[in-house]
């Protein structure tokens, strides 16, 4: 009999671990805790801990750890199936009635199940040989030693179309339950299938009971297409359900069950295993943004897991959708805290470079949902103006009326407001109007120009735009999107005219906010942020320019290449100037100096004719 997942967890969720294992175990409340002598070995002092509220039992003493099920089966030689049907009867749950369908996907989930753990057991063997050599190389410089590498079941897909295919086929298996599994790859044209994993170190996928489901792998070619790739989805493996490093963050929280201590999401691989050589509980999604599936899956550990991202624009932008996503699924008792690293550091970096403590010291100064929240919010636009400010102020209104929980989203309401409040203090009473002042006090307002403010605005309004800059700030306002690879360069250099500027650095800005802006509700965005008549400007001179992805027929794909070529080949005159500046009094560096001025000079006069969009369609 085959119990889903579900029924699984409703179970565990009617009967306290406190309630089943107190009947064998004498047990003694501690905090938040119980405690008692351990029923796996002979002691004197009490080593065995029972937590009802991450549903775990530890023992010290002999190191087992697990849930109402396994307690069962160790305690009474029960099999999976009888300590489930025991539990479904105190629990008043009726067992799931036997379907012959779905016991027959079963069998063949258990027949590939077989195979992953053959393929398993191949990449690791491969991972020692000749052929791993590089892969082995990889992890000594990432800090891995090898004594770890059983441990987080790591292997080498050797660069060889059929190696796995024919290694298993060898062993029994059919090239298309291989296929099924996500092994192997058939291709659409015909022809025989092939390994999906190649010239890889291989990371094997775990689901929550501990089979493996899957394999992720990095690529060892720095030229390869993909980075990462993980298996596709399959009988065995949903990538939306699934937490990379799941079991063993698990085994962490009960081995600390004496801490508070929260599961914590990171962004890959290496940062689970980084983590989790430190002591610390974590888990990766598959590679995208965490579903509400996955949000569901953590809650049932934590009641307030711990987000880690990166503290660079890429990592910010995650650490928005994560809020977008979860905010209407918030309630008391469930929800999120951030931690947000240094700009470029992750914490596998963390760990090689200054070891475990300081990695767990970075990972415990976390923030809370509602600050980041907040943040989010007010840093959507300058708020220098009362519309600007009520506009906040609605915005944290209607972000609060998103959660589902009515007591929560109440509690949020006041909790933004009052940090609005904390934010722009009501001011002190002005003194009365006198003659010869502007009204309360003030004096008539300056005419535009008089401030060093609107001196400056008009020149970036009057003055001629150069029309490659215009071209590549009204390809980003027509498709904000094809920003998102170029954001950090945008926010550093602009578009390459310093009159863009001030638009430059909003639009990146709003991307960052987390608000998916589509074209037409940017631009209303910036006429109401006073920047309308500039962008009029930015259309005029882009005109002039013939920039082929502003043409109406362009398609979209290859619009978006043509503009990051020519976004590239703008900004590489900021870097020419950087090493024109570095290079310019070295000895010895005359012929390199007039090498990079040679190519400075070229692109700023391709830029000026146009003829950019010629040196770009071939880079």
């Amino acid at each position: 009999m085959r119990f889903d997942e579900r029924f699984i967890d409703e179970l565990k969720a009617r009967l306290r671990p406190s309630d089943v294992i107190g009947r064998t175990v004498k047990l003694k409340r501690q905090g938040r805790e119980y405690v008692g002598l351990s029923p796996f070995s002979k002691e004197k002092s009490p080593s065995f801990f029972v937590n009802d509220d991450k549903g775990f039992f530890h023992d010290f003493s002999s190191g087992k750890h697990g849930d109402i099920i396994s307690f069962l089966q160790e305690t009474e030689r029960l099999s999976f199936v009888e300590a489930v049907q025991r539990l479904a009867g105190e629990a008043g749950m009726q067992l799931p009635a036997e379907d012959p369908k779905e016991a027959e996907r079963e069998r063949k989930r258990a027949g590939l199940s077989d195979w992953m753990d053959l393929a398993q057991k191949w990449f690791t063997a491969n991972l020692r040989r000749t052929p791993g050599k590089a892969a082995r190389e990889y992890l000594d410089k990432r800090g891995l030693p090898e004594d770890q590498w059983e441990r987080f079941g790591l292997g080498y897909a050797p660069n060889d179309r059929e190696g796995l295919k024919q290694a298993l086929v060898q062993r029994g298996a059919k090239p298309a339950e291989l296929v099924e599994a996500g092994l192997l790859i058939s291709p659409e044209s015909g022809g025989q299938p092939y390994d999906r994993f190649r010239d890889r170190l291989m990371f094997p996928i775990l689901d929550a009971r501990g089979r493996i489901v899957s394999f992720g792998g990095r690529a060892m070619n720095p030229d390869d297409r993909a980075k990462y790739l993980n298996g596709p989805e399959s009988p065995l493996f949903h990538k939306g359900a699934t937490l990379y490093g799941l079991p063993e963050a698990r085994r962490i929280l009960g081995a600390e069950s004496k801490n508070d201590q929260a599961i914590i999401v990171v962004e890959g691989y290496m940062d689970v295993i980084a983590c989790q050589r430190a002591g610390l509980p974590a888990v990766a999604p598959m590679g995208t943004a965490l579903t509400e599936e996955q949000m569901e899956r953590l809650w049932r550990v934590s009641h307030e897991p711990i987000l880690c991202f990166d503290g660079d624009a890429a990592g910010l932008r995650a650490a928005y959708r994560a809020i977008e996503r979860s905010l209407p699924l918030l309630k008391p008792g469930r929800s999120f805290r951030f931690a947000l690293l240094g700009a470029g550091q992750d914490p596998d970096d963390i760990l090689r470079d200054k070891g475990a403590p300081a990695l767990r010291q970075a990972l415990a100064e976390t923030y809370g949902f509602a600050e980041v929240l907040f943040r989010r919010e007010q840093d959507l636009e300058p708020l220098d103006t009362p519309e600007r400010k009520a506009g906040f102020k609605a915005r944290l209104r209607n972000t609060a009326s998103a959660i589902q929980d009515k007591d929560l989203a109440e509690q949020y309401r006041r909790d933004l407001f009052d940090r609005f409040d904390a934010l722009f203090p009501r001011s002190p009473q002005r003194a009365p109007w006198a003659p010869g002042q502007g009204k309360r006090g003030f004096g008539p307002p300056p005419k535009l120009g008089q401030t060093a403010e609107g001196a400056q605005a008009m020149q970036s309004l009057f003055r001629a735009i150069e029309p490659v800059p215009a071209a590549l700030a009204h390809g980003a306002i027509d498709d904000p999107e094809r920003m998102d690879d170029h954001l950090e360069e945008i926010a550093a250099h602009g578009f390459g005219d310093k009159g863009l500027d001030g638009l430059a650095q909003e639009l990146v800005r709003l991307r960052l906010s987390g608000h998916s802006l589509d074209s037409a509700a940017l631009r209303r965005h910036l006429a109401q942020s006073g920047h309308d008549a500039l962008v009029r400007e930015v259309e005029k001179a882009a005109a002039k320019s013939g920039a082929p992805f502003l043409a109406a027929n362009a398609p979209l794909a290859e619009a978006r290449v043509r503009w990051s070529q020519a976004f590239d080949a703008s900004t590489r005159v900021a870097a020419l100037e950087d090493a024109l500046a570095h290079a310019r009094d070295v000895p010895g560096q005359d012929e390199a100096f007039r090498r990079l001025k040679a190519e400075r000079d070229a692109l700023r006069r391709a830029i000026k004719a146009g003829t950019i969009w010629e040196d770009s369609a071939g880079t």
